[in-house]
């Protein structure tokens, strides 16, 4: 799981437990936790944690097999679920471009199940945007929200809170980018 390669990350760093917590915002007994897979961290959280560890998350699902992958067929793309993650029901990503730490640009679709969220408010460094594929979507930026739907779009800087949710009754599929890689 997670927890493993982030205390691997921690220790290569010469970071104490302690001080991963205090950067991530969190306490050492929920960070020591994390480490032994005992609990997942929210998304907001380990954006939190990866950016102390200056990696990308997608560095924790390790996609990466060599060579340069210059077409991804349907079926064969990697997915991660982030249910584990994010310890409540509805997200995966299907990967667009596969992780890789040389890349500076990130694509997956997000398939987001009725009620799935980001459940906390992720801030990072960045842009990001998307595209409403099928379904709706409700994004929170800062303390404005908005409502898409099939093929409408959306831009903005990383830097700002931001939270997402599917508040209908059927799977909402969105194509999201962001520079630089942070899943």
């Amino acid at each position: 799981m997670i927890g493993e390669r982030i205390k691997s990350l921690r220790r290569i760093r010469n970071m104490t437990l302690k001080q991963l917590a205090k950067q991530a915002n969190t306490s050492e007994g929920h960070m020591s936790k994390i480490e032994n897979d005992k609990t997942q961290p929210s998304v907001a959280l380990l954006h939190r944690i990866t950016q102390a560890l200056d990696i990308t998350i997608g560095l924790l699902f390790d996609e990466t097999k060599g060579k340069e992958q210059v077409v991804s067929r349907m079926g064969e793309r990697p997915v991660i679920d982030l249910d584990p993650v994010r310890r409540g029901t509805g997200i995966r990503l299907e990967r667009i471009i596969p992780h890789s730490k040389d890349h500076i640009l990130q694509c997956n679709i997000h398939i987001i199940e009725p009620n799935g969220s980001s459940e906390d408010h992720i801030q990072h460094v960045g842009e990001e945007m998307g595209y409403i594929l099928e379904g709706e979507l409700e994004l929170t930026l800062d303390d404005t929200v908005y409502h898409l739907r099939a093929d409408d779009s959306f831009h903005f800087n990383s830097s700002r809170q931001h939270a997402y949710r599917n508040p209908g009754n059927t799977r909402t599929r969105v194509l999201w980018a962001n520079t630089p890689p942070t899943f």
